[in-house]
């Protein structure tokens, strides 16, 4: 049976294991890979943490219109959302809700998931950051959700690190990677 270079990197270590979060020395060795797990970080020591590496901040966009869900996504429309502006680096953010969008591209194979959770300097500020699931074979560049409950705001600077991903070992590859429709958006093309 034929294993991918990310199976091969982390057979024979604790990840080998069925549902295991990958450790920094093995996401240090998925970077070494073709694709790496993530490209266009800024700083390897600071992002890379024990169980994780921190996902940095590129683009935030005020919601400014009404977003439609529905069973099949045959109706769907997201909400509008407008670009805000950096200044100097620095944008302030009054209370409420906020796409963002990271700098970092992910390439998950397709036997890794990824979890997100803020940072918790963010957390102690007030402010919070809401994800969905990384599906195993994901790649491209991610957008979240960023609530402002601090009634004082809060102020951002540009790539300040916000969400910590984990990496999860699954106990066998998918047998597809994602297909969403978000696909070519993810990887930077719309």
């Amino acid at each position: 049976m034929a294993h991918s270079v990310a199976e091969e990197i982390v057979r024979g270590s604790v990840a080998a294991g069925r549902g295991a979060v990958l450790s920094a020395s093995e996401i240090r060795a998925l970077l070494r890979t073709e694709p790496p797990l993530l490209e266009h970080y800024i700083d390897l020591e600071t992002q890379l943490q024990p169980n994780g590496f921190d996902l940095t901040l590129e683009q935030v966009a005020r919601l400014v219109g009404a977003g439609r869900i529905d069973f099949s996504n045959a109706e769907r429309m997201l909400a509008e959302a407008v670009p805000l502006q950096f200044e100097n680096e620095w944008l302030f953010l009054e209370p409420g809700a906020y796409k963002v969008r990271f700098h970092e591209l992910i390439h998950l194979p397709r036997d890794i998931i990824a979890l997100g959770a803020p940072r918790t300097s963010l957390l102690r500020s007030g402010v919070t950051v809401e994800t969905g699931f990384w599906d195993a074979g994901f790649e491209g560049i991610s957008e979240a959700l960023l609530v402002v409950f601090n009634t004082a705001g809060c102020n951002l600077k540009r790539k300040a690190r916000l969400l910590q991903l984990v990496f999860l070992k699954l106990s066998e590859p998918a047998s597809s990677g994602y297909r969403g429709v978000y696909a070519a958006e993810q990887r930077g093309k719309a």
